[in-house]
């Protein structure tokens, strides 16, 4: 209820002096906005949205394309032939330790089907790795560079499901699990629905999955030759032209 009244209160705003804002963009395609609406007795947001914004397509920060071929980069950073290269992450806040926890006791069940099975788990900042209890061939690291370069070389990544990491995946063409936050809304509807477009990603609950189905999706997805529909490369260069327009 608190978001819909919040919602009526700003379309009604927009709507009663359009003069306030000169552009507003919406990063992704029409596609990507999903079929419902902003709450009981307000539009649908396929209606509505399209009327008030323009489209940029996504922006992601630098487009795997631009990092040369999967086996130079693979090469440059450090992964030897042959092992297959999981990466975990879940973002920078400490929501994640339980996940983290539960892909660690799937880990030694996946890598006695796939025995050149390698995972890097990065924690971030707020999960402490010395917390952490890795089984043989699991690498944790709090930190990792160029995170998004490791996304594109990995064969698998699995993911809490925000939307930065999952796009930065999608279009990499990477296969990865994404666990989405119980009861986030963006997660859950926006990210999912987007995901869903683009063909990209396994969405797993958390609070059904256990360490065995992981280890099960795990393999299925690192078998899979399925890879989700490209990704605009364009879309920062599309929305720096629209906000150009009003200088």
């Amino acid at each position: 209820m608190l978001a819909t009244d919040y919602n009526a209160e700003m379309i009604g705003h927009i709507e009663r002096h359009p003069h306030v804002r000169d552009r507003a963009i919406f990063v992704g395609s029409p596609e990507d906005i999903v079929p419902l609406t902003f709450g009981r007795d307000l539009p649908e947001m396929r209606d509505w949205i399209p009327k008030h914004f323009d489209f940029s397509g996504y922006v992601i920060g630098e487009h795997p394309d631009a990092f040369g071929s999967r086996q130079e980069l693979r090469q440059s950073l450090g992964y030897l032939p042959g092992e297959r290269v999981c990466i975990v992450t879940v973002g920078g806040s400490g929501v994640g330790t339980h996940l983290i926890r539960r892909i660690l006791d799937s880990y030694p069940m996946a890598r006695a089907r796939i025995p050149e099975l390698r995972m890097i788990l990065v924690t971030g900042p707020r999960i402490d790795p010395r917390a952490l209890s890795a089984p043989a061939g699991v690498e944790v690291r709090a930190f990792v560079p160029n995170l998004d370069r490791h996304l594109a070389a990995c064969d698998l990544a699995l993911v809490q499901g925000g939307l930065t990491t999952c796009m930065e995946l999608t279009a990499a063409g990477t296969p990865f699990l994404y666990f989405p936050l119980k009861n986030h809304f963006e997660q859950n509807f926006h990210v999912a629905h987007r995901l869903d477009r683009y063909g990209a990603g396994r969405r797993m609950e958390f609070a059904t999955t256990t360490p065995d189905m992981i280890a099960e999706a795990m393999v299925a997805a690192l078998k899979s030759s399925v890879r989700p529909r490209p990704v605009e490369a364009d879309g920062a260069a599309r929305a720096a032209r629209m906000l150009a327009e009003l200088l």
